[in-house]
């Protein structure tokens, strides 16, 4: 198993039994030692390697304990802080880290929940603890571009100088990224004044600032939708047109029985398949294939709506667009397996960005229920 899979692995745990978990314990049995075993590699029976509950006197803080420390020839590597599940991660809450941070020799320091991952280093001050993590990676919303980055924790991969060598970098384009996204979600006045001093010529007054809120909202998302179709196209192969990438239809062969595949009926000449819906198929495989290939996902059109699919399976529809109404324009998204799916409106097919997560939680779930099928 490749890191990446095994990563993807825990991912699917961590989703299908999130729920269940109530404490604190009982997530590091079931999420955090998983990930140090079977994604770092550390053997967790191992106290060279795992240290659970490891104890360093600090000043007036005797017996004071830390949950785990990870070892390498006798020198602590990496401490781990955890809190259960669904717990938002704060370092208020770990106030051991910074404390045994300094008496130690770790160099790295890791805040989770079993599900959120805060990676820290000293690069601020020596033998200090940042207050502000290099790294941030979330398993339920992982930034492969990271991956890379997590495996130099790993036992085989252990890079120590190459992780804080490259933290401060790290740190600095994850918070710019965490702005964009906070600024594309709810622009400020500021975010908006910088796009209104370079398209428009009167005064930006707070009147137009305001009228100008929506218009920045919609640029950058068909910006970005742009940028992403240009991305698939590219992941498709170089020299494929748009109409080739919207249209094409590549025979997959069915993770389940064929009984379960519904054959498409024959073409409806009365069914034509608009641009639009076409940009919308688009834009949900261009969401997809952050955690399927490509040409899994494909569309279905119909009289009344055109269907997106995961592996042309009419039994695993990611989204219904219903863009043909004069007025009235909407999708409907089918989460954790909801076959009456669940209604959104829309103004323009850029919108369905918005639902980026429902799509990519539906393909997720229709993933790991075939995966926990076979391994039963």
């Amino acid at each position: 198993m490749t890191f990446a899979e095994a990563i993807g692995t825990l991912a699917g745990k961590v989703r299908a039994r999130k729920a269940e978990i109530a404490t604190e314990e009982a997530t590091k049995n079931a999420l955090i030692m998983p990930f140090i075993s079977s994604v770092l590699g550390y053997d967790v029976f191992d106290p060279s390697e795992v240290v659970p509950e490891f104890i360093a006197d600090v000043g007036v803080k005797k017996g004071e304990k830390i949950d785990y420390a990870i070892m390498k020839n006798g020198e602590v590597q990496i401490l781990i802080e955890c809190k259960k599940v669904g717990e938002p991660l704060s370092l208020q809450h770990a106030s051991q880290l910074f404390r045994y941070f300094a008496v130690t020799s770790a160099r790295i320091a890791i805040l989770t929940n079993g599900q959120v991952y805060q990676i820290y280093t000293d690069g601020d001050a020596p033998n200090r603890m940042d207050e502000k993590p290099f790294l941030v990676f979330d398993l339920l919303d992982v930034d492969r571009s990271l991956i890379s980055e997590v495996q130099k924790l790993s036992k085989e991969s252990f890079d120590l100088e190459s992780v804080i060598s490259a933290a401060e970098e790290l740190k600095y384009i994850g918070l710019v990224k965490r702005a964009l996204a906070n600024e594309m979600k709810e622009p400020t006045d500021d975010w908006i004044r910088y796009f209104v001093a370079r398209v428009y010529d009167g005064k930006a007054t707070q009147r137009v600032v305001d009228q100008f809120r929506g218009l920045v909202s919609k640029a950058t998302g068909q910006y970005v939708a742009d940028q992403v179709n240009d991305r698939l196209k590219n992941a498709l192969g170089e020299g494929v047109g748009r109409d080739e990438i919207a249209t094409s239809r590549v025979e997959v062969v069915d993770v389940i029985p064929r009984d379960d595949v519904v054959a498409p009926e024959a073409p409806d000449p009365e069914i034509v398949t608009t641009e639009e819906e076409l940009e919308g198929f688009n834009i949900v495989r261009a969401i997809a294939v952050a955690d399927v290939a490509p040409h899994r996902v494909v569309y279905r059109d119909s009289k009344s709506y055109c269907a997106v699919l995961l592996d042309d399976n009419n039994r695993k529809p990611i989204i219904r667009l219903h863009l043909n109404g004069k007025s009235v324009k909407f999708v409907t998204t089918f989460e954790d397996g909801n076959k009456v799916g669940t209604r959104h409106d829309i103004e323009t097919v850029v919108d369905i960005y918005q639902l980026a997560e429902q799509i990519r939680s539906t393909v997720r779930w229709y993933v790991d229920s075939v995966d926990n099928v076979a391994a039963e």
